[in-house]
């Protein structure tokens, strides 16, 4: 059953007890207010879709300190199919992951009828909403635990953008972006393998690592899995990128890069390689990276190539193990025409480091513009 991403709520009579503009006052169940949160935790985001006052509705929200828990409320007097339509098509959610609970059944039956994917509850079924399967994801992680946030954060950032006047790279310079990449803990394990399993524009190989794959290789002195994060001024992005290195005495060998498509327009692929190439070149190794071409992630191999991976033949190769993996292409670092047009800071370990120095390096690293390839 797929996970619902959304629930959207309705007010009267279902989040709270009680009529707003006919009692005057209402009440908010506590078993409510724990499923909101337990919810929240699970990385489900909540919204509204509720016929009220929309000041009076939002100021009641705020006196019972929930608001801050739902994305893009629509509050109004329009029909509440509209609503759900908006608040989906906002966050990019296919219908079926996204749910609505209501505690009229004509009101259900309206949604139900023009978004028939949407499922609907009734205001008798919340408390027990916490227990079903499509309210409980297989795995909760470090990301999914601050979703909402990212979202607010995302939402601020897109408006922002949308009334910038200014060329996109200026923009992209005025977010204040910043880089981590480490190595992955066990924590951090469930979203690097969504990431290889979900990810396919700007995925190298489109292989999938399972979680027991990585925890070995976290463990194999000749293997680094690493974490990519960014954040800005707006908030955080979370866990957008993952990189699987071999490092062989004479050659790196990246096994596997993929970066979220949520951070194409901001370049955090080419970031990242040009990292991992003055990261090679420090270590005087020559860098290998496998690639194995689709109809999707065309993209990925244009930020291949623009950092100067080619596909020429070099003794470097050689000193690979062969692949077992039909249609992989090798390629290695031919040349290095990166010509950035804005940076950004980026805290990454010190390959060259032992496995026990925690201590991090501050290098520089360069982004293209929002029209560049990522």
């Amino acid at each position: 059953m797929t996970t619902v991403k959304c629930l959207v709520w309705d007010l009267d009579n279902t989040l709270w007890q009680g009529t707003l503009l006919e009692d005057g006052d209402v009440r908010l169940p506590e078993a409510v207010r724990e499923l909101i949160v337990t919810l929240d935790s699970r990385g489900i985001l909540q919204s509204v879709a509720s016929k009220n006052d929309h000041d009076l509705a939002w100021a009641k929200l705020e006196e019972l300190g929930i608001s801050e828990y739902f994305v893009l409320p629509w509050i109004g007097w329009g029909p509440k199919s509209e609503s759900v339509r908006a608040i989906a098509d906002q966050l990019r959610f296919a219908h079926e992951t996204v749910a609505f609970v209501d505690d009229q059944p004509a009101e259900r039956a309206e949604v139900n009828f023009h978004l028939p994917d949407v499922r609907c509850y009734g205001a008798d079924e919340v408390v027990a909403l916490a227990e079903l399967p499509e309210f409980s994801p297989k795995a909760v992680t470090v990301d999914a635990r601050r979703r909402r946030r990212m979202y607010q954060a995302g939402l601020e950032r897109e408006a922002e953008q949308s009334s910038f006047t200014g060329p996109a790279e200026e923009f992209l310079r005025s977010l204040d972006l910043r880089m981590w990449i480490e190595r992955a803990t066990g924590e951090q394990l469930s979203r690097v393998e969504e990431l290889t399993l979900r990810t396919s524009q700007m995925n190298a190989t489109g292989v999938h690592y399972s979680d027991a794959v990585l925890r070995a290789l976290i463990a194999d002195p000749d293997h680094e899995v690493l974490v990519a994060s960014m954040t800005d001024r707006f908030g955080p992005h979370g866990a957008i990128g993952v990189l699987l290195l071999a490092t062989h005495s004479d050659v790196w060998h990246l096994k596997l890069l993929a970066t979220s498509c949520r951070v194409v327009s901001f370049g955090a692929g080419a970031a990242i390689i040009n990292w991992l190439i003055d990261e090679a070149a420090r270590a005087a190794v020559h860098l290998v990276a496998d690639f194995r071409p689709t109809d999707r992630n065309r993209m990925m191999e244009i930020a291949y190539r623009f950092a100067g991976l080619g596909d020429e033949s070099c003794a470097c190769l050689g000193l690979l193990p062969e692949t077992d993996v039909n249609g992989l292409q090798r390629l290695h670092l031919v040349a290095d025409p990166r010509a950035p047009t804005a940076t950004i800071d980026l805290v990454a370990p010190d390959l060259i480091a032992s496995r026990d120095d925690a201590a991090g390096a501050r290098v520089a690293a360069d982004v293209r513009g929002a029209s560049g390839p990522a």
